[in-house]
């Protein structure tokens, strides 16, 4: 079989991961111990204990999953040193865990880099009146113009079906209205999202330039395998693509669909996901049924 490796990204986070992989894996709680290091601060008593509005917060909850995510690979390739992934992706924060597996960066060089990510954009929350909202069905075309045409943005080519629109927060809100009143054909729901910002939107912009500086900064290797990323949805090899790719991502769409067609296009035919949930097998069925799926999110996963 021809792994592709996946990794979680925000919103799948829990009160209570990673503390039974903690408790069984000594790689698993070796990667919280050096993140507990590297931040300062305890992540692994905010996973293990919450409370769970803090976990919410991206300044804590976009490390929270990227060291919950690496500590179920660490936990995986203990028990499963031989199995090695011949291509890798994330949604989102979850990009960061598959640079990390492909060997673009270390643990530690990730998590630092991740932190600055989740803090500015954090502050562009604060400074904006963001939303989001969940649109199910309906032909892609006609949602990107209403979008357009209103001032927002898609945010996430999820799988076929399922689309997330991002910008300011009334803006959404008649997006959401004026796609019921067109009546668009297959259209089933557009739902606003309880989210603290506008994710992947024009509004996130400055949170990428800021980003810029930290992401130049940050040493990288080439990958060691097939790396899609989510700003382009492609296969990137050269580390220059790879750093202008993370500073975009975070205003730019996360084309998810076409990383997962991309993965399978070269060869994948089995995905496993790394990390807190179950939302990105999920939306790999609905990409391909003839894919074998699995997921690492505790030890019982593990075997």
């Amino acid at each position: 079989m021809s792994a592709g490796f996946i990794f979680s990204g925000q919103g799948a986070q829990f009160v209570g991961m990673g503390k039974d992989l903690c408790e069984s894996s000594h790689a698993a709680a070796e990667i919280f111990a050096e993140a507990d290091d590297v931040l300062g601060w305890s992540i692994s008593d905010i996973c293990f204990n919450g409370p769970e509005e803090k976990l919410k917060e991206s300044i804590y909850c976009q490390p929270a999953i990227y060291t919950m995510s690496v500590a179920c690979l660490a936990a995986f390739k203990e028990k499963n040193p031989t199995v090695k992934p011949s291509a890798v992706g994330g949604l989102s924060l979850g990009e960061y865990a598959s640079l990390y597996a492909a060997g673009v960066f270390t643990f530690a060089d990730g998590l630092r880099l991740l932190e600055k990510r989740s803090k500015y954009m954090d502050e562009e929350c604060k400074k904006t009146q963001g939303g989001m909202a969940s649109v199910l069905g309906g032909d892609i075309e006609s949602i990107k113009k209403v979008c357009d045409e209103i001032g927002i943005d898609v945010a996430n080519y999820n799988c076929p079906g399922q689309v997330v629109i991002s910008g300011d927060k009334e803006k959404v809100l008649h997006a959401v209205a004026e796609l019921k009143e067109r009546e668009i054909k297959g259209l089933k729901r557009a739902l606003p999202l309880k989210v603290a910002g506008a994710f992947h939107s024009k509004l996130m912009f400055k949170a990428g330039e800021k980003l810029m500086g930290v992401v130049s900064d940050t040493k990288m290797n080439s990958p060691k395998c097939d790396l899609m990323q989510n700003f382009t949805g492609s296969k990137v090899y050269k580390v220059e693509e790879i750093r202008d790719n993370l500073v975009h991502q975070v205003a730019g769409s996360v084309r998810w669909e076409d990383c997962v067609k991309n993965m399978i296009a070269n060869g994948v035919d089995s995905f496993i996901e790394f990390g807190p949930g179950k939302v990105l097998t999920g939306l790999v069925k609905r990409i391909d049924r003839s894919v074998a799926l699995s997921n690492v999110s505790s030890s019982k996963d593990i075997g």
